[in-house]
Order: structure tokens, then sequence, then C-alpha cells
């Protein structure tokens, strides 16, 4: 009976870690991304560090580690707030800092396959490419 039990508490706990869809981490969820797209140093250091010419923060290496991914699923694991964010960023790059934008698109989708991906959600947004 014991074995009987162990084995089903298993095959439970199993199931619900597969169904259970992975998330990226959302420990820097409450950053102020308002502060980072309105200071050209910070934002620059961002875009640097994603580049690999200059060294990141921890949230910055964290981007780093997943953004391709991100790129490739539409960020099926992010969390809204990510969502969010990479909204407001993005938007503000093509917008605001365009040559920096083309520097990431380059460097992470230089076929441009991702970025065609996008082009809908942008121009929903209000973005021309």
């Amino acid at each position: 009976m014991k074995l009987t039990f162990f084995t089903c508490v298993i095959f439970a706990v199993v199931v619900v870690s597969v169904k259970t869809e992975e998330k990226y981490t959302t420990k820097y969820d409450n950053i102020n991304i308002d502060e980072i797209i309105n200071n050209d140093r910070l934002l620059r250091s961002y875009v640097d560090c994603l580049l690999g010419t200059k060294p990141c923060t921890k949230d910055g290496e964290e981007l780093k580690k997943v953004l391709k991914e991100a790129l490739e699923t539409k960020c099926a694991k992010c969390s809204e707030a990510q969502i969010e964010a990479a909204k407001k960023i993005g938007i503000h790059l093509i917008k605001n800092k365009r040559p920096w934008f083309d520097e990431l698109v380059e460097a992470f989708d230089p076929d441009h396959t991702k970025l065609d991906q996008y082009k809908e959600d942008l121009k929903a947004e209000g973005v021309e490419l």
C-alpha cells in the first residue's frame, strides 16, 4: 500500500512539473524601465552589455542569457511585466535611438527573420519599421 501511494505521489509531481510552463525569473521585473530609457548613459550600457562590448550588471547578464530565446519564441516564457518592458524599450529604441536598435538587430537577428515576426505587433502599437 505504501509503495502504491508513494508511486501516485511521484506520478502527480511529475505530471504537475511537466504541465507547469517554465518561465524566466521575475527577480528583475520591478526595475524602473522609465529610468533606463530616459538616461542615455544607462540605456547605452545595457545595449553595450547585450552586444558584448562592455560588462553587464546582474540584470543585464540575465537579459543577455535569455534574449535570443525570448526573441525566437515571442517571449513565451516572459512574465507580463517583462513583455510590457520589452515593448516599451523596443519602441523607445526604434523611435528615439534607431542606430542602437539597428546594432542590436544586427547582433541578434542579422537576417531579420525575428524582426519580421514582430512587424504586425509593432504596427498595432503605431510603430512602423
